[in-house]
């Protein structure tokens, strides 16, 4: 079994995301040159910020980014940075597809969803910890 552990000066871990990110009132703009762009910046961006783009695809109107970070990294910036660099670099790179959805400078929904993952259940996890040897 390989471990996916990443270590810094004063942690170990294993500490990954998943991330979903819409279109702007869900419209399907996105299409597949855009999709495998995206996904060069997303992992330009991972490494930029020291994380790791473990998998990313998307449809017409949403992306999902599955990736693994250090303890210290702000989630809550990556995610607006993220947002606002692809939503950029997309609109320069793609700009009469996507001015043909929106005539302001918006790709993405503002609100997004995330949510840690881990390498087992939750419940697997509590009966490890419920079943640690405690001092008597």
């Amino acid at each position: 079994m390989k471990n996916d552990f990443v270590s810094s000066a004063r942690s170990i871990s294993d500490m990954k995301a998943h991330l979903v990110l819409t279109t702007k009132y869900r419209r399907k703009v996105l299409t597949s040159a855009m999709i495998d762009r995206l996904k060069e910046v997303v992992i330009d961006l991972c490494s930029k910020w020291d994380c790791k783009a473990i998998e990313f695809n998307g449809e017409e109107n949403h992306i999902h980014l599955l990736f693994q970070y250090y303890p210290q990294m702000e989630i809550s910036k990556f995610v607006g940075n993220l947002k606002s660099v692809t939503s950029r670099k997309l609109r320069q790179e793609f700009s009469i597809e996507i001015n043909s959805f929106y005539q302001k400078k918006v790709l993405w929904n503002e609100s997004y969803f995330i949510a840690s993952c881990g390498g087992v259940t939750i419940s697997t996890l509590k009966k490890y910890i419920q079943n640690q040897n405690t001092p008597s």
